[in-house]
This record gives structure tokens, sequence and C-alpha cells, in this order.
């Protein structure tokens, strides 16, 4: 503990050295004018994503953590693990972001400008870290997994400047830049820990169980109700109410597909496509939901992303075990 008690010290100290509330020059100071256009900038900030900062908050917080306590022997360090490393990397995203934009837009003469905006990317990059923690689920210490988070959260970083400043990459949801990542960063990562471990603990002891599963509902419906959110978050007018209507109509069916293929395939609900693949539509349509302007489109992108998700729970994560010894918790 005495490792990341000195990790959160030095983290004050380039605090102290790199931020500040409001934008500002490090070789000259503010003057009244300038601080009277932040102060009615901030005000209109805090009013626009404020809401939405707060839902996507409760999905990182409540809708991850509880959705990851299906393991009914690891409950408790699920939703722990989950709180601890999520406030860690909301901290060290708001430095990481935008000091990788700074390097690619050659910009060293800044504060890095602690707004509401950096505040939600901060949060989608603790998403990305927590979909990585869904494949390392029960197989990893918390220092293993501070260790990763940290390490995870200076790529995330990179390849959000790489998508954003470099590549003009329009992704407002996240489906390539936080679930995509998040997901094979954590794919990749779990040939190295325990893997074999990992398979025989899932056909034991640590599989899920009808109360752990019962309590992760919480968090799936917690994501289901804020996923227009966390699309739209970063909007603004009319391109933020299409994002929310879009996102909406699209987790919305692929909710009920993923169900109904799960239907008849097996003959009854299944409790694992209930918890993570009626959720499919939210990330298939994050890229793409300011720029669709008919809801058929978002309704059949929902279909398809519900019926592949389903199928994918149904077979390849058997398959994988079976094949490459792949071992993912929770099916990322």
């Amino acid at each position: 503990m005495v490792t990341f008690l000195i990790a959160e010290i030095v983290l004050l100290i380039i605090y102290g050295l790199t931020t500040k509330l409001g934008k500002g020059s490090l070789n000259t100071g503010t003057t009244q004018a300038d601080f009277d256009a932040q102060n009615l900038a901030a005000t209109e900030d805090l009013r626009n994503k404020y809401p939405m900062f707060q839902d996507v908050h409760v999905m990182i917080f409540v809708g991850f953590g509880f959705l990851m306590v299906f393991l009914k022997t690891h409950m408790w360090t699920s939703v722990g693990f989950n709180y601890l490393i999520a406030c860690w990397v909301i901290q060290l995203a708001i430095i990481l972001i935008p000091f990788w934009r700074f390097v690619f837009e050659k910009h060293w003469n800044e504060f890095i400008n602690t707004d509401m905006g950096i505040l939600i990317n901060a949060d989608f990059c603790a998403g990305a870290i927590l979909i990585t923690f869904g494949v390392l689920l029960g197989k990893v210490s918390f220092g293993q997994l501070f260790f990763l988070a940290t390490f995870e959260c200076v790529f995330y970083s990179l390849n959000l400047a790489l998508l954003e400043v470099v590549l003009r990459v329009n992704d407002i949801g996240g489906s390539m830049g936080i679930h995509t990542f998040g997901a094979f960063f954590g794919l990749a990562a779990s040939f190295f820990f325990k893997p074999k471990v990992g398979i025989e603990n899932a056909q034991g002891r640590c599989g899920g169980g009808y109360n752990s599963q019962t309590l992760a509902m919480i968090g799936t419906l917690f994501l289901f109700m804020f996923w227009p959110s966390f699309n739209s978050a970063m909007l603004t007018g009319y391109l933020q109410q299409r994002g929310v209507i879009n996102t909406y109509i699209c987790i919305s069916s692929s909710c009920l597909t993923a169900c109904f293929i799960a239907t008849i395939i097996k003959g009854k609900f299944d409790m694992e496509v209930m918890l993570n693949s009626t959720l499919a539509g939210g990330v298939a349509i994050g890229a793409s939901c300011d720029m669709i302007t008919f809801g058929v489109y978002s309704f059949l992108i929902g279909m398809i992303a519900g019926a592949i998700s389903a199928l994918g729970y149904l077979y390849c994560v058997s398959s994988a075990q079976k094949t490459i010894k792949l071992h993912d918790t929770c099916g990322v």
C-alpha cells in the first residue's frame, strides 16, 4: 500500500504543476475580461454537460461495478476493485489525455484545463480500463490491476490522441477508442494471467450463482438506462438529441433480439446473454449515433449487434477456451 500512496503523492505534485481551472498561458496573467469570459463559458459548460456527466459517472461506478459481481465468490472484490481502480484512472486520465494532445499539437506552454469535458473523457478512460478488468476478473490481485490500469491508461490516452488529432476519426460514443480498445487490451493481457486456472475456476466454485447474477442485473439495468447519455455526453444541440434517440432505439432492439436468439437456441432465457448481450446496441451505435438520421438504421444495427453478441456468448466464449486457451471471465 505504500507504493500506491507514493503514486498518489506523485500525481498530486503533477497536478500542482500542470493543471488549472480555466484556460491560461504559463507565461501571462489573466485579465478581468478573460476571467469574465471564462466564468460565462464555465457556467454554460456546467449547465450543458454536468447532467450527462453524472449519468456517465453512474455507469462507471454503479453500472460496471455491479455488472461484475456475477461471480458468486468474488462479489465484494469485484465491486471494491472497480471503485478504487476507477478513481485512480480518472485522476490519471485528467493528466494523460491532454498530455498526448499537447504532444501531437505541439502545445507546450499551456496549463491543462480541467473542465467538464476532461472529466467526461476521464470517465470514458475508466470505462475502457474496466472493460479490460472484466476479462481478468477473479484472476488478478489489486497490485497487478493497479499496475495494468496505469499502463493501459497511458496507451489509451495515446490511442485517443491518434484517433482524434492525427486521424480525425468521429468516434463520439467510443465504439473504437473505448470499447474495442479496452476489450482487445484485456484479451491480450489475459494470456499472461493464469488462463488455465481461470478456466478451472469458472467451471467450479468461481462461476456465477443465482444471487450473484441477480445482483449483477442491477449493473446491467443502470448501464441500459444511462447508455444514451454515455454516447451523447460530448455532443450539443440537435446532434445530442439525435445521439440520445439513436442510442435508445438501438440498445432496445439489441436487448430484445439477444434474448430472443438465446431463447430460440437454448429454449429459455440465458442469464449471461441477459447481463451482457442486451447492451450490445449501445456499443455498436456509439461511433455513428450523431450521424444517423433515420431510426430504422439504428433499429437494424441494434438487432445485428444483439444477435452477434448473443451467438458469441453461447458459442465463441467456450470455443475460445477450448481452442486457444483464452479465458475471458466476463465474455468481453
